[in-house]
């Protein structure tokens, strides 16, 4: 039946996790052969699907907020939420009375450094941070088409079945952000699954300190691994474990916390991790597309035409370019469909 299999009539173009680099993705989009129409981006055959992390940390987070929603609302692009807007509905909304705290995600030095730069940016148009807030409502947490699926961080068919049954559809309401206060909770589990990943806790005494200068004891764990053996086959983060962790064998216990992608899964894409160096698949049915782009990485993207299995070839990215830096040529030369 014509429209059952929607990538049969358009491809897609999955774009990494922005981080108010709008500049950057304004020339990613170019490249592409997205063009603007009464101030909206759109192509003749394509659509742009967000992975989520629009907000926090870049120079122009309310122009690429702007530019994101005008195309989803326009019908050019799809979006799927991160967890910095799910961080941002909880920084921002106040708790229910009885509950011991202030705000749904508390007011801490390390929330508020997060969140700093979106609301300076902020600052001076208020009502527009309120409707955007709203707009983050309407965001799915995932995509679920026949040839293809969306997700931040990590695709749980489980959860996500279950989801589906309580919410009626792929979007959070207050109620559920609420509840999703309680990691402990289904809600909980939902939102830092699908927007974080998985993790494993660390043996006991044992710490690891980020690049950031977080002190953790759980790192995160891919969602794709087949038969892992110790904790260097399933490590999924930027900084990567010291070598006498790495080589710890998995217990049976952590192996049951682990789940699993099927290869003939239709292909998933996701963004979060900051990955360095060339774009490629992760497996042939899994990529990333976060190339830390507003650490001077690559603001990546993945031109989807409803194959099985991944290929190398159809990421296309820009380099974002240091304030003081000459203009950067983009990393490949390839052709805007």
């Amino acid at each position: 039946m014509a429209g059952k299999n929607p990538s049969a009539n358009r491809g897609f173009d999955i774009i990494g996790d922005i981080h108010g680099c709008a500049h950057t993705l304004e020339k990613l989009l170019d490249r592409m052969g997205y063009r603007k129409v009464n101030g909206v981006y759109e192509h003749p055959r394509r659509q742009a699907v967000f992975i989520g992390d629009i907000i926090d940390r870049g120079p122009r987070i309310r122009e690429a907020l702007h530019l994101v929603r005008d195309m989803v609302e326009h019908g050019s692009a799809r979006i799927v939420m991160g967890n910095h807007e799910y961080n941002a509905l909880g920084y921002c909304t106040r708790a229910r009375p009885g509950s011991g705290k202030t705000w749904l995600r508390e007011h801490n030095p390390r929330h508020d450094r997060l969140i700093k730069e979106t609301l300076e940016q902020f600052d001076a148009h208020p009502h527009e941070w309120n409707e955007f807030l709203e707009w983050f409502y309407t965001i799915p947490l995932f995509i679920e088409e026949e040839d293809f699926r969306v997700v931040h961080a990590c695709w749980d068919g489980d959860l996500i079945k279950k989801f589906k049954r309580v919410q009626g559809g792929a979007c959070i309401d207050e109620d559920f952000l609420h509840a999703s206060a309680a990691i402990e909770s289904f809600a909980g589990q939902v939102m830092d699954t699908l927007l974080r990943g998985t993790d494993l806790r660390l043996p006991e005494g044992m710490s690891i300190t980020g690049k950031d200068g977080y002190v953790r004891e759980f790192f995160r764990t891919k969602f794709w691994a087949d038969q892992p053996h110790t904790y260097a086959d399933v490590v999924f983060q930027p900084d990567p474990l010291p070598p006498e962790v790495a080589k710890h064998v998995l217990t049976e216990d952590e192996r049951k916390q682990l789940i699993s992608y099927p290869l003939d899964a239709p292909p998933v894409f996701v963004g979060h991790y900051w990955m360095e160096g060339r774009p490629a698949p992760l497996k042939p049915n899994v990529a990333c597309i976060d190339f830390s782009a507003v650490k001077y990485g690559k603001l990546v993207a993945y031109r989807f035409d409803g194959e099985r299995a991944l290929s190398r070839d159809k990421f296309v990215w820009v380099d974002v370019e240091r304030p003081e830096a000459p203009e950067y040529p983009t990393s490949e030369d390839s052709v805007a469909r």
